[in-house]
């Protein structure tokens, strides 16, 4: 690529009576230890769903047009699996089983009116889940991000760089709980330290950067 790409990196805030979201630590930590080949933006998104003042995707939508970035990671917590989860489909479904926290809850409606009912996502899968692995964090393929907030913003960025080209690529990455919340509420699921929290996620945008670089010169 002629210039360094600009990489928005995304995460939560907490939810779920949880008082951290690993998305968020993770986050922060990409943005503050940046990247040698890229220029890494880092925000975290409220769990607010819709379009109205507030929303993650208000916020979303105002990242996006401050920065165009080249690519958008989108990363979020799902406590109850074991491994880091790289998402490859998102639907146009907004079915909420909890409430998010404006304290709404919705069923059966879409994430964009009129769009299609599913968007693939553009980000390497399969790159990024090798490149996890490759750091020694357990990763694997998922199929669905749910029907909450991560599917929501998901296929919103989807939906938007696919009218727009804004972002150029964009996904989900979802991520165990952390070992201070499974003290809490522990499950069956492994959970991540600190530690690989860090690993996978330099791992996650670096497969990235290299997508973006190979495609660049094969173009």
């Amino acid at each position: 690529m002629q210039r360094a790409p600009v990489i928005l990196v995304n995460g939560f805030e907490p939810f779920g009576g949880s008082p951290v979201n690993p998305s968020e630590v993770l986050v922060r930590a990409l943005g503050a230890n940046g990247s040698g080949r890229a220029s890494v933006v880092a925000a975290v998104l409220p769990v607010v769903g819709g379009r109205d003042g507030g929303s993650a995707r208000e916020r979303l939508d105002a990242l996006l047009e401050l920065h165009r970035p080249d690519a958008c990671i989108l990363f979020g917590e799902a406590h109850v699996r074991g491994e880091v989860s790289v998402e490859r489909v998102a639907v146009n479904l907004r079915d909420y089983r909890i409430a998010d926290n404006a304290g709404v809850v919705v069923t059966d409606a879409p994430v964009v009116p009129g769009a299609p009912d599913a968007r693939f996502a553009t980000l390497p899968v399969h790159a990024i889940v090798d490149a996890v692995r490759a750091a020694g964090v357990p990763a694997g393929h998922s199929m669905t991000a749910g029907t909450f907030l991560c599917n929501e913003v998901m296929f919103h960025a989807l939906d938007r760089s696919s009218r727009s080209g804004v972002p150029g690529i964009a996904g989900f990455v979802h991520l165990p709980q952390l070992e201070s919340q499974h003290r809490i509420r522990p499950c069956d699921a492994r959970p991540i330290t600190e530690a690989e929290l860090l690993l996978a996620g330099r791992a996650v945008v670096d497969a990235v950067i290299d997508a973006m670089i190979d495609r660049a010169l094969h173009a």
